[in-house]
Formats: C-alpha cells, structure tokens, sequence
C-alpha cells in the first residue's frame, strides 16, 4: 500500500494532488466523535431527524451532480454520462432510504399466548466503512444512507485513488446537517484499519474490494467478534439462449461489458452462448465491442474511458498475456493502445478452458471471455464453474425456461434479458467468494441493526 492518498488523473498520468496520512491521534479523535455521536440524542432519538439529513443529501447531491461526476472522471476515469448516471442513482438511494426507512425499522409484533411481545431496531453503534474507487459515491451511500437512517456513525476508508471523492462526501453529509461524527473521512493506512476494528467502539465492519482485502478485513473481525459484511469480486455470467434476441443482447452484453470501462463487480465477464446462436452473437458483439469510442472521460463523445490506475492496466494485461500464453485466443484487442492514459482495447477472448489459470480469475477491464455450450445442463456446468456467485444475466424468449435456469445458477442475483442493474429497492450482493451479507433493500438495512425483542408478561 502507498504511503498516502493521491488523485492521479488517469487520462493524463498525471499527479493531481496528494493527501497525508492521519495520523493515530486523528484516528483516535474521530473515533471518540463517532461514538459520542451513537451515544447522542441523534443516534437514540427520533429518527425522522435523521431521516431530514437523507432528503438533504439528496437535494445538495441534485446540486453537485457535475461536481461529482467531474471529480470521478478525473480520479477514476470514469465517463461524464457514466458518473452523472451514478449521481442520480446515490439521488435515490438517499431518497428511498429517507422514504422508507421508518417503515422498515418499526416494531414488528410477534403473537404470544399471554402479554405482548415485539421486536424493536435499534443502532449498534460505529461501523467501519471500506470501499472501492470504482464508484466513489455509490458505494459509500450503500452503506452510509442505511446507517443514518438507523443511527449508526461511519468511519470511512476510501480508495487511496479517490481521496478527493471521499473530501467531497464527508463534505456532503456535514453540509445536509449530520452532526459531527455521523460520517468521518479517514485517510489510513491498512494496519490503522486493523487497530479501528479492534476497538470495543466499533461493532461492525462494511467492506467491498478484493477477495484478498475482504479475508483479511472478516479474519481480523471474527477474531474481534465483531460483524462484517463483504461484497467482493463477481465474474459474472452473460448467457444467450438459442430462443433469445440475439441483435439485442449482444448490444446489451458490449454495453454490460464495457460500463466503467469493465471495472465492475457485476459487469457480464463470462459470456456462454448456446451453440445455435454462437457465430450469430459473437459476430454483433465484436461489432459493438470494436465500435467503443475511447478518450478524455470528460469529453462527452468518450464511451471508453481509462482504465483507473497504472497498476490495474498492468494487471489487466498480464491476464491476457497468461490466457493467450495458454491456449486462448483474441478476437478483437488484446493490448494497449499507442496512446497517453491508461487505455486498455476492447478484447474479447475464446478458446480459455478450465485448464487455463486465468478461467478461475477475474478480468477488471473491458476483457470479454466467451464460451460455447451444447445445452441448458452444459451452460448450468460452466456457469457454476467459478469461484464467484455476484450477478448474472441470461436472455431468452422463454421465460419460463430462463427462469428455470436462474434457479440453478449458484449466484446471488439473476437478470432475465437485462444486464445487471442496481435500484434502492433492491436488495445487492452473492454468495461464495463474492462474499456475503447485502446492501440496498429492506435487507441492506438489516445488516447492523440491534433486533430487540420485548416482552411484557
């Protein structure tokens, strides 16, 4: 890990502005703020001052779409369109939770022969919030809308990448009018991560990122008994039955494959096509993977943008260099572009078999492997051939059979002729080694919640 916090444009290569580390004091003076705050009237009291700080969130964020979105293009590289679209997304998060947070967390009656008997939610008390730059506001408002509304602060470590997103949302919440302490921004290193979590003051741990971050993050919890919840990486099925709109979802898979320039939990990675329709598909989809527009992310003509660091373009490329080392074969791509920014070429990849350590991995980049099966038992095998359990998409005219097929993939979530999506409402992570516990939804906002019951005889 760097030694501090840095806004390399990735477009440029150039260092925008770094940030120092806080120091254990600092840490230890937020930490004190947080927990003063869950022991505040704002974490026990009535939740509709809480819930006043979502709908303000959501009218400043309204505000400051393009402060936002500018500020992702320039960290992470992110196209305009692309972080506008994911500003209006955290717009409703904010609002839903604000709508609908009161109803989720009323007490629930539970019938009893004599007396009565509830359950009530109440705060647990500090989270710690670990979150990747790969959408630098939607993933901290996941974890950080349910928390106010429920009364927990959160401490946030960001992406070293993103120090400036982070400043910018710590400053969101301030400026909607959560007391000091609600949400801290902390610029740390992971040994201070390591020492947050072992404090008596904190009761759970929100992380998303790396399988690797993610052990170490639940390992260093368990031992602390404390909860975590861990949405990790996916590699994703895109499957295309012999029945399906062929021109439509290889229009939708490019597009699945290429959002973020690839660098997306959820983004379809493994393409499997029923045999039928397999030249049929992979003739579009190489169409519409080669027809990407790569450039500034914030120029409005950019479909592709940088990917967000020299390191994942490095790793990217060692990927392909592997699969093709053994035995794949490029379609389209495959390398990167003579140019300035970290630019990765649209690829799509077949011929990668289970012998092939790179099948197991996941591609973080606009890599595309496609596959080809005999039958709906054979795209079942591959499907649940991984290590991953995220999202997942099949397009078929049948639904029926479409459906029949998502109840035998093992993954957290299913998309029948679209490509994954995220809405408030509903409900966000897997299972496997993508990790576990939810975001968004009534569930999301169950995960650090006291559930109390009360009996009166």
């Amino acid at each position: 890990m760097s030694h501090h916090y840095a806004s390399i444009n990735p477009f440029t290569e150039e260092l925008v502005k770094s940030f120092p580390l806080h120091t254990d004091d600092q840490m230890e003076a937020a930490l004190s703020q947080a927990h003063a705050a869950y022991q505040s009237a704002w974490s026990r009291g009535p939740i509709d001052t809480r819930l006043a700080v979502l709908t303000r969130m959501a009218d400043l964020l309204e505000q400051r779409v393009d402060v936002f979105a500018t500020a992702m293009a320039t960290e992470m590289g992110k196209p305009l369109a692309q972080g506008q679209g994911e500003v209006k997304l955290c717009i409703g998060i904010a609002r839903y939770y604000a709508e609908h947070a009161k109803t989720m967390l009323a007490p629930v009656p539970y019938p009893i022969a004599r007396g009565e008997a509830v359950v009530e939610h109440y705060p647990v008390g500090v989270l710690v919030a670990i979150e990747p730059w790969n959408f630098p506001l939607y993933q901290l408002i996941r974890v950080v809308a349910p928390a106010i509304a429920v009364g927990n602060p959160v401490l946030l470590k960001h992406a070293e990448n993103v120090p400036q997103c982070a400043e910018l949302f710590e400053a969101l919440v301030r400026d909607a009018g959560a007391p000091d302490g609600v949400l801290r921004n902390l610029f740390i290193t992971k040994e201070q991560v390591a020492v947050l979590i072992g404090d008596d003051r904190v009761q759970g741990v929100a992380l998303t990122g790396s399988e690797r971050a993610g052990s170490a993050v639940a390992a260093r919890a368990a031992a602390m008994l404390k909860k975590s919840t861990l949405e990790l990486g996916g590699s994703d099925v895109f499957v295309v039955l012999d029945d399906a709109d062929v021109a439509k979802a290889a229009k939708v898979g490019a597009g699945a494959r290429l959002s973020n320039a690839g660098q997306v939990c959820t983004a379809a990675k493994r393409f499997i096509l029923h045999a039928d329709v397999a030249d049929a598909f992979l003739a579009a989809f190489t169409n519409h993977m080669g027809a990407a527009t790569m450039g500034d992310p914030l120029d409005a003509a950019t479909t592709l943008g940088p990917l967000s660091s020299k390191g994942a373009r490095e790793n990217l490329s060692r990927q392909v260099e592997a699969a093709v080392a053994h035995g794949a074969t490029v379609v389209i791509g495959g390398k990167q572009p003579e140019r300035r920014g970290y630019f990765y070429e649209p690829t799509i990849l077949t011929g990668v078999t289970p012998a092939n350590p790179m099948f197991y991995e996941e591609f973080f980049g606009p890599v595309a492997q496609v596959f080809v099966a005999a039958d709906d038992d054979a795209i079942i095998a591959l499907a649940n051939d991984s290590r991953f359990g995220l999202g997942g998409s099949i397009f078929t005219g049948d639904i029926a059979r479409g459906k029949a097929m998502a109840a035998r993939i093992e993954t957290g979530m299913v998309f029948i002729n679209s490509s994954s999506t995220s809405q408030p409402q509903l409900p966000f992570g897997g299972v496997k080694r993508s990790g576990y516990g939810r975001e968004l939804g009534d569930l999301g906002i169950m995960e650090f919640v006291n559930k109390k019951l009360l009996v009166v005889a």
